[in-house]
């Protein structure tokens, strides 16, 4: 089990990682790009141990999303891909940017827009506090990885 888990809003940004198409997987290590695509970062598995050099993982020491959606991809979580799809081509470090890190308030403007476009974002939200719950039942443990966050070709 891990210690301490993500805000729930984390799931909705591994969502758009891969909706995105921003994860390439491999035996033991993910690559998952920024959804501003101005970083890349490296998320490790092997034995159910799992690290990755997002700020979520490397700072705060919870799954964050590049970890989520790698779960999602190898069947550890649940993953609706047309739910996914909802959150496809989301700047979520603008939205978390502009809305200093409260998460939850990125995540209410995201479900106004939805709304307007007749998404039943209770239903989204159900399938997204299933999936937090299974996150929380997952045996599965996290180290600190080994390299900082890395910044895209230098910028």
């Amino acid at each position: 089990m891990m210690k301490k888990l993500p805000p729930i809003e984390k799931i909705y940004e591994a969502y758009s990682a891969i909706a995105d198409g921003r994860v390439n997987m491999h035996e033991h290590y993910a690559e998952v790009t920024s959804s501003d695509r101005t970083k890349d970062y490296i998320v490790t598995f092997n034995n159910r141990v799992y690290s990755s050099n997002d700020n979520g993982s490397y700072w705060q020491s919870y799954a964050g999303y590049p970890i989520i959606a790698v779960l999602m991809l190898q069947g550890l979580l649940s993953y609706d891909a047309s739910t996914a799809m909802l959150f496809k081509n989301i700047n979520w470090k603008k939205l978390n940017t502009q809305y200093k890190n409260r998460y939850s308030e990125a995540v209410k403007e995201i479900f106004r827009d939805l709304r307007n476009k007749g998404v039943d974002t209770d239903e989204v939200s159900r399938q997204v506090q299933g999936v937090y719950n299974e996150l929380k039942r997952l045996d599965i443990s996290l180290k600190k990885s080994s390299t900082k966050p890395n910044l895209k070709n230098g910028k």
